[in-house]
């Protein structure tokens, strides 16, 4: 393969830039190689629990506020959400801080909107109940996360907010891993969806990411990283998802 020359910058927006650069700087981003629960063997991870600093946390909070404005703005059937729901456990600190974040961006619009996040155990005591926050009865919900893999996390959101008479009106993560579902023979080439492609394609819900493979990629080959790039592009055509 001939070698990988720098450009002079990734034209994504900046706020990609910045959420990419904060995750590679304090190793949220690394690289190396997993073993997912798939099986496969991954040359990234993505840990959205290395967020444990009050500047990490802006800048988590920045990227999610700016995805969701453009999710909602490039997607105007979408109902305008009346909760931000963060899935246990990581995705609640994630949607708090989203939506402080759109808060000051735009306190007229999103001033009153609320939280609310789930209980892995229901309680019998005190308040009860599995909802923590903002009741989402008769409420449209915007759902907060950090990665889908096999898009099992979203399927029980998307119940546990149907049993409290909600309705998802999209989900939107840190990062969409663009690879396909697993399948019972992991190296065959048959296409397949993405985790969000599948659902999409089942509830009609719509999806959106801060950013993608593809956008690692680009920031990393404005770097020169080459032998990175090669692991990342290798990986991400040999499980490259259909949709």
């Amino acid at each position: 393969m001939a070698p990988t020359k720098p450009t002079n910058g990734p034209s994504m927006p900046s706020y990609k830039t910045n959420f990419l650069q904060a995750c590679l700087s304090a190793n949220v981003l690394t690289f190396g190689t997993y073993t997912l629960k798939s099986g496969r063997q991954s040359p990234y991870f993505f840990n959205a629990g290395s967020f444990q600093d009050a500047d990490l946390l802006s800048a988590i909070a920045i990227a999610y506020a700016h995805t969701i404005v453009d999710f909602l703005a490039t997607n105007p059937d979408i109902q305008r959400p009346d909760v931000l729901f963060g899935p246990a456990y990581k995705g609640i600190p994630l949607a708090c801080c989203a939506l402080l974040e759109l808060r000051r961006i735009d306190r007229s619009t999103w001033g009153k909107v609320k939280y609310s996040f789930n209980r892995k155990e229901k309680k019998d005591h005190g308040e009860g109940g599995g909802i923590v926050g903002a009741a989402l009865r008769n409420t449209n919900v915007l759902v907060i996360d950090d990665v889908v893999t096999a898009g099992i996390a979203m399927r029980e959101t998307i119940d546990i907010v149907k049993k409290e008479d909600g309705k998802v009106v999209g989900f939107v993560v840190a990062v969409d891993r663009m690879e396909k579902m697993p399948g019972v023979d992991d190296d065959d080439e048959e296409p397949r969806p993405s985790a969000m492609g599948q659902i999409r394609k089942e509830y009609g819900v719509a999806t959106a990411s801060i950013v993608t493979l593809d956008d690692l990629i680009e920031l990393l080959r404005s770097k020169g990283d080459e032998k990175d790039i090669e692991r990342l592009q290798s990986y991400r055509d040999r499980y490259r998802a259909s949709e």
